[in-house]
């Protein structure tokens, strides 16, 4: 069934082109209140009334998630699995919206929320699923693209494992009790007291997920949250805010500190154990495939200066990506960062301390894209960033965001020397229907020397 025919068989289809999340409801309250909310933040909506309108939206338009009204007629198991094949090979995160009090995800299902959930919680949780199912098709990807390399197996790398949490708050009975219940799940579970052994325990170790308690005031919980966020280790790490009063507090301000997911005092302790326990799953599959990749830094097809991918390599790869892309129906784009003329860097590459710092710039921009972004090394000093399931807007938010973070980063400049500065100019390109990768690379690089003479 084409798009065509499902907008003659549906009498209330909200035909939005690039729409991300398709919501199925008859409901006609909630589904407007939360797309036009979510629409604000970036997560454009379709709305749909009939199960196999919904079908034909998810096989023909780039939709990255499902919210489907428990009240519906349809909802079951069978419509989640129809759904799931209509949109392959590309994986789709499927959530249930009910208002039953008893918090229950069934089997299938992804997530369950409820309809008066707050928009920014549900476009985070969104995004946390979408990207962790973009990772999973990025690491088939890049098996394919290593199969000479013999890349070792996500199960080899310790995916089953138990999942590490940080809780931080103080010691209150609820504080103990939902770190039993954690436990009670196969979780490894360490409790810290205060914010600055907090962060004694993220510099020694890796961990899934933090769980923050607000206390009496969230203004603590929210600092740790912040400066996880300026830590480029640390930057990917859910945050999970434990409120336990009802508190004064500006939702959409902690969601940009960094918080992935808040829970109110009035909620159960089994729904916020399986909260945190999905925020944790989900990241680690992430983080495990950032392992696999970083266990190849090395690798004779790498770039031997920074570990990143080397410039034949990135090309090769981003061939791959470009059809599966298209095959996906996901929107593909590449970033390029060329590293900026400035006198500071002048007199550092003549005393080749740009050289010596390339090694850190590398592991930095490694660190800071998300697990399923590529990085590669173009030339000596241009790099590129090939961004699955991203938009051109997406896309130079990503590339300005770790042009500024190693901005801030001083690079020592030799004996006797001030540290230098590395700026970045940045261009990017969204690739086009039809369009060759390396075309799209073109055009980014070309954007670049724009914004140079520009200046």
């Amino acid at each position: 069934m084409n798009l065509v025919i499902c907008v003659q068989i549906l009498q209330r289809f909200k035909v939005t082109l690039n729409a991300r999340l398709l919501i199925l409801s008859r409901n006609e309250d909630w589904p407007s209140r939360l797309g036009d909310e979510l629409d604000r933040l970036g997560w454009r909506t379709i709305t749909a009334t009939h199960e196999r309108a919904a079908a034909a939206a998810i096989a023909d338009l780039q939709i990255e998630a499902v919210l489907i009204d428990a009240d519906h007629p349809a909802t079951s198991a069978d419509l989640v699995f129809d759904l799931r094949n209509a949109c392959q090979p590309r994986r789709l995160p499927i959530i249930l919206v009910s208002d039953n009090t008893q918090y229950d995800v069934p089997a299938g299902w992804d997530m369950v929320f409820n309809s008066s959930a707050h928009p920014h919680q549900i476009m985070l949780r969104l995004e946390h699923m979408v990207r962790a199912n973009v990772a999973e098709e990025e690491y088939d990807l890049r098996r394919e693209t290593f199969t000479d390399l013999k890349m070792p197996s996500l199960e080899s790398l310790g995916l089953e494992t138990g999942l590490r949490i940080l809780s931080v708050g103080d010691p209150d009975p609820e504080f103990l009790a939902l770190m039993n219940t954690l436990r009670g799940y196969g979780a490894d579970v360490v409790g810290a007291f205060s914010s600055y052994s907090a962060f004694d325990f993220l510099h020694d170790a890796e961990f899934d997920t933090v769980v923050l308690w607000g206390g009496k005031t969230p203004a603590e919980a929210l600092a740790v949250a912040a400066g996880m966020r300026r830590n480029t280790r640390l930057y990917h790490t859910p945050i999970f805010l434990r409120l336990q009063k009802t508190v004064e507090i500006d939702m959409g301000d902690a969601y940009l500190r960094g918080v992935s997911d808040i829970s109110f005092p009035e909620t159960p302790e089994t729904e916020i154990a399986d909260r945190i326990l999905r925020l944790a799953k989900a990241y680690r599959r992430q983080f495990t495939i950032r392992k696999a990749l970083e266990s190849l830094r090395n690798g004779p097809k790498m770039d031997k200066g920074t570990g990143l991918f080397s410039r034949d390599l990135f090309a090769g790869h981003l061939a791959r990506l470009s059809r599966a892309a298209s095959e996906r129906n996901r929107p593909l784009s590449v970033c390029v960062l060329k590293i900026a003329e400035t006198p500071d860097i002048t007199a550092a590459r003549s005393r080749k301390a740009l050289e010596r710092a390339m090694p850190q710039i590398g592991s930095m921009i490694s660190r800071l894209v998300r697990a399923e972004d590529t990085a590669g090394r173009l030339s000596p000093e241009v790099f590129a960033l090939a961004l699955p399931a991203t938009t051109f807007a997406a896309a130079q938010s990503v590339g300005e965001r770790i042009a500024a973070v190693i901005g801030c980063t001083a690079f020592e400049a030799g004996s006797g020397k001030s540290p230098f500065i590395v700026e970045f100019d940045v261009g990017v390109a969204e690739l086009l229907p039809n369009e060759p990768a390396a075309a799209a690379l073109m055009r980014a690089a070309a954007a670049v020397n724009q914004r140079q003479e520009a200046i």
